[in-house]
């Protein structure tokens, strides 16, 4: 059964980065988000994505002051899905090259770079960054 792809759509999710199910609760909004937009079969990279950067993002969240929050944003197209990571660290991340071996960090952002269609980060207007990755589909093979 073809589906219309979820054009349009978007959602986000603030999680407080010092609670412990914060990473858990990122992953079921993303696969609850994809499986209601008709792009079930996106779901286990997609979630995979998204704990890497979540966890990234929880991670450095320690080192900011006050209220840590991580926000997780999902953005749909006609063309591809946009995962969005943001956090109040200013500091950019580091995306490994397409090699290995991999040192003890990164490995994280290698995956995401192995299972998305693009990858990049930029600082935002409000302070922090956002770390995104972009999945392409064609919009005929959306189930």
């Amino acid at each position: 059964m073809r589906v219309e792809p979820a054009a349009g759509r978007v959602r986000t999710v603030s999680l407080l980065a010092d609670h412990p199910g914060a990473p858990s609760a990122a992953r079921r909004t993303a696969r609850l988000a994809l499986h209601e937009w008709g792009l079930g079969h996106l779901a286990d990279d997609v979630e995979l994505c998204v704990s890497e950067l979540v966890g990234n993002a929880v991670l450095h969240a320690k080192g900011v002051r006050g209220e840590r929050a991580v926000v997780l944003g999902l953005r749909c197209s006609v063309r591809w899905l946009i995962v969005e990571v943001s956090d109040q660290d200013p500091t950019p991340p580091t995306l490994p090259a397409a090699q290995l071996p991999l040192s003890d960090s990164g490995r994280g952002l290698f995956i995401v770079r192995a299972l998305a269609d693009a990858t990049w980060w930029a600082p935002r207007d409000q302070g922090g960054k956002s770390v995104l990755c972009r999945f392409d589909f064609d919009p005929l093979d959306v189930s």
